[in-house]
């Protein structure tokens, strides 16, 4: 059975509603980051770090798209974004899922992903187990 953990965008966030271009280039930016630590420890980091490939599907245009791994440890991850119906306004979200075939690999480096996208977004993240991280400035 597939799991779902969600990055929520509340109040104090530093986006409302993301696209997949924008979760994309976020991505690719936390890539450059494991580069710069691989080239600062003299080793190829960010194949380690990030062991994905970005790949699309015609179902899924404008909806989702799966993060492919590049090892036999490491599968797929799926990330989609969408918007769910509140009491007065529409939440945001970027959803990201585990497939059946998920390894255990796969669920920590999306624990690792979702981690930091919410703390770069200053978002709530509710992880795979039911848990809450929130990332967002409360009072």
């Amino acid at each position: 059975m597939s799991q779902s953990a969600f990055i929520r965008f509340v109040t104090g966030s530093t986006m409302t509603s993301p696209t997949l271009d924008e979760l994309k280039s976020q991505l690719e930016h936390y890539r450059e980051q494991l580069s710069k630590t691989g080239a600062q420890l003299g080793w190829e980091y960010d194949s380690a770090g990030f062991p994905y490939t970005v790949e699309t599907k015609p179902e899924g245009e404008g909806k989702w798209f799966y993060l492919k791994g590049t090892t036999p440890r490491y599968r797929s991850i799926v990330l989609g974004v969408g918007s769910e119906a509140q009491e007065d306004s529409l939440q945001h979200y970027v959803q990201i899922v585990l497939p059946d075939t998920a390894t255990h690999g796969d669920k920590s480096k999306a624990n690792e992903l979702g981690k930091y996208l919410a703390r770069h977004w200053k978002a709530r993240l509710d992880l795979f187990n039911g848990r809450t991280m929130y990332f967002n400035p409360r009072k």
